[in-house]
């Protein structure tokens, strides 16, 4: 069975507009119904002019073009107040979707392509604000012109009527056909375009790497071949618009023909006067620009469905973390953490933590440290519940994490990783990350404690100075400064330091870990280190291995038990 997403799911989006969807019905009403009005007074104007009534045709002229102004003035009404409610329909999806993105777990990201996300908010929801506006603006008001106008012509002469009446199914069963395949074609599109935005996001954000390993050429004719794909299901979709549309319209000069030929003989049997003919071709022609439109916006809803189909269906994906229905608000806390029996895997049967106990105290500096793939970071990342435990629990002042919401944990956890993320944004922005009041000078204050006052301060703008995307104009000991400011300012109880001076030079190092050693004052800390020259004045040492921890203790007691966390020691420090 099909479950993917349609149209009929953007209609709680739709109803929200009705406060400006009625009134640009009410214009569509009249827009659509002064056509009849048009061709019986075309039928009357070329009756007039035929028989020479000068100031007959006078006064039907007059009229004429006052019913005309008076259906422009609805064609204005009708066609800016449909593209609001469609721009908001759009506005309120593309908000909705991004909104959800941001409670999905951690291991959703880590297995989707940043650039396909993107494309989704951005092209995708875009295709669908246009099908929307499309459909209010062009679909609805040609659908009710070809029902005013047939049913006029059946008023007229239901025989002619009915001879067309045998082409329209056949017209029907057509598009319904072409549009199936419009729709195939469109979400082999989509997905192309998608990973092609995807590899281009991907490439250039590791451009860096491309260059040091001279992959230029190798990344072009991986992109060529991207591309082409995408030509070629670009292709398929215009090709078949192609075939379409002359053939549809040779169907329906086909059926102008025959309705002519038809009225002929209904004038020679006296069924039908002419004047009375006159005004049923000016309805027959009235049918084309309609039956165009409907053909044409039924291809584009086709194309667009593909687009709906990838947007919604991430408002189906649950988060892998979510609050209990009973979750309670966290409140301040002391700082002690307690991890009682933790298991984790990522996959199953393929252990990375198993049974893992410790305590740390308020106020206390817990390092881990091991080797790659031991597990350090995986467990601290359990803390703010970016991943959920498997078994055991984990407890800040004796409370489970699992029965608190998620906002009000997070807000106790600071995190300052090895390579800090800065978004675009002027350097202030970056410091009160997530804070909605920018307060100058508490920004200024942190950065103090961060040792970044100076080198900001240095800057034209100061604080105001713009930061480029992910923070390229920003040396790698200011990036991690400015984290540190983020982290001071956010003023967490407990805080993760991951690797946080690893990838600095050694005057950087100086400096941030000046700034590290205030901002861990009065916090519960966890340090991941590999270089173990950082962890030497921490009062609890975990060596972790294989997803447990096989040794305990302070730099010298470690020290004395000639094990592990020795042997690393000795082989940082040899010689």
């Amino acid at each position: 069975m099909d479950n993917r997403p349609n149209y009929w799911q953007l209609l709680p989006y739709i109803h929200r507009q009705q406060a400006i969807l009625i009134p640009a019905f009410v214009c569509t009403l009249v827009f659509t119904i002064y056509w009849p009005i048009l061709a019986k007074l075309g039928g009357l104007a070329i009756s007039s002019l035929v028989q020479g009534q000068v100031t007959a045709f006078g006064k039907v002229a007059a009229i004429t073009l006052i019913g005309l102004l008076i259906q422009k003035v609805a064609q204005y009404g009708q066609d800016s107040l449909m593209a609001k409610a469609a721009f908001r329909v759009a506005h309120q999806l593309r908000t909705r979707v991004y909104g959800h993105l941001q409670t999905l777990s951690l291991s959703y990201f880590e297995q989707t392509k940043t650039g396909d996300l993107a494309y989704r908010l951005t092209e995708d929801v875009d295709r669908i604000g246009e099908v929307v506006y499309k459909l209010f603006h062009d679909f609805v008001p040609s659908a009710l012109q070809l029902v005013v106008v047939f049913g006029y012509m059946i008023y007229l002469n239901w025989q002619l009527t009915a001879t067309a009446l045998i082409l329209i199914p056949l017209l029907a069963v057509l598009s319904g056909w072409f549009g199936e395949k419009m729709l195939s074609a469109a979400r082999r599109s989509q997905d192309k375009v998608a990973d092609l935005s995807s590899q281009v996001a991907e490439v250039f954000s590791g451009i860096r790497l491309v260059q040091a390993f001279a992959a230029e050429d190798y990344e072009v004719d991986r992109f060529s071949q991207a591309s082409a794909n995408n030509r070629d299901a670009r292709y398929s979709v215009a090709w078949l618009q192609a075939v379409q549309f002359p053939v549809v319209g040779f169907l329906y000069a086909g059926m102008i023909v025959v309705l002519l030929l038809v009225g002929t003989w209904q004038i020679s049997l006296g069924n039908l006067e002419r004047e009375g003919f006159g005004t049923y071709v000016i309805n027959a022609l009235l049918l084309i620009d309609p039956v165009n439109h409907v053909i044409q916006n039924f291809n584009e809803f086709k194309q667009g469905e593909a687009s709906v189909d990838r947007v919604l269906e991430l408002l189906q994906i649950k988060p892998l973390v979510q609050d209990a229905t009973d979750a309670k608000l966290m409140p301040v806390v002391t700082g002690r953490v307690d991890y009682r029996d933790v298991s984790f895997a990522y996959e199953v049967d393929q252990p990375v933590l198993q049974q893992v106990s410790l305590t740390a105290q308020p106020g206390q500096t817990i390092a881990l440290v091991g080797l790659s793939g031991a597990g350090k970071t995986t467990l601290v990342n359990l803390l703010p519940r970016f991943y959920e435990v498997a078994t055991g629990e984990i407890l800040i002042d004796g409370v489970n994490i699992r029965h608190v919401t998620l906002q009000s944990l997070r807000r106790q956890i600071g995190i300052v990783p090895q390579e800090n993320i800065l978004f675009s944004g002027t350097i202030a922005e970056n410091i009160a990350f997530g804070q909605k009041d920018l307060d100058m000078s508490a920004v200024a204050a942190a950065a103090r404690v961060a040792n970044a006052h100076g080198f900001i301060s240095q800057f034209s703008q100061g604080y105001h100075t713009w930061v480029g995307e992910r923070g390229v104009n920003l040396s790698g000991g200011q990036r991690q400064r400015i984290a540190i400011a983020r982290a001071v300012l956010f003023d967490p109880k407990i805080l993760i330091l991951d690797e946080a001076t690893s990838a600095l030079d050694a005057e950087s190092e100086a400096l941030v870990q000046e700034a590290l050693d205030r901002l861990m004052q009065g916090r519960t800390v966890f340090v991941i280190a590999h270089r173990l020259a950082t962890v030497r004045s921490c009062d609890l040492i975990l060596v972790m291995e294989k997803g447990r921890i096989i040794e305990s203790g302070t730099h010298g007691e470690l020290l004395q038990q000639a094990g592990r966390y020795a042997s690393f020691y000795a082989k940082q420090f040899q010689g």
